[in-house]
């Protein structure tokens, strides 16, 4: 019996996913610059406009990010004063990200961001929805199957 031919990048799932981020992030490029952001820069303002003064391990969780990356990231948006880092009072062996005034102030001007995304892809928010359900639930399985 004859094997199954490899699949080509166009029939691969993992190729459209990753190609699906890029233009994701090409989309989101000028419309961040416009906010002096970079797309993980914004990722991290999501979750402290969410929830502001949590640690920095929480924020990597969140994000699926490791300390290393995370932490030039903070340490950046740190020195243009968009937020502050402390020793936790608890537990000194962890650091605290907290909002200052610009950076709470910039979710205002962020707002129209997502609306675009949405807009771009052309899908209903009832489709949109049913895909990142997809897509978390994709995730958690190929975590599962580590």
């Amino acid at each position: 019996m004859a094997e199954k031919p490899m699949a080509t990048i166009d029939q691969m799932l993992c190729f459209a996913v990753y190609s699906a981020g890029h233009a994701f992030t090409r989309f989101y490029k000028p419309r961040l610059e416009a906010l002096g952001l970079t797309y993980p820069q914004y990722l991290v303002f999501l979750v402290l406009w969410e929830r502001d003064d949590i640690s920095v391990k929480t924020l990597g969780e969140r994000l699926f990010l490791d300390s290393g990356t995370i932490t030039p990231l903070i340490k950046r948006l740190e020195a243009r004063g968009l937020v502050t880092r402390r020793r936790d009072e608890d537990d000194e062996r962890q650091v605290r990200i907290r909002l200052t005034a610009e950076g709470k102030a910039l979710k205002a001007k962020a707002e129209s961001v997502p609306l675009a995304a949405m807009k771009g892809t052309g899908l209903s928010d009832e489709a949109a929805d049913a895909l990142r359900h997809e897509l978390l639930a994709l995730r958690e399985r190929l975590d599962v199957a580590l």
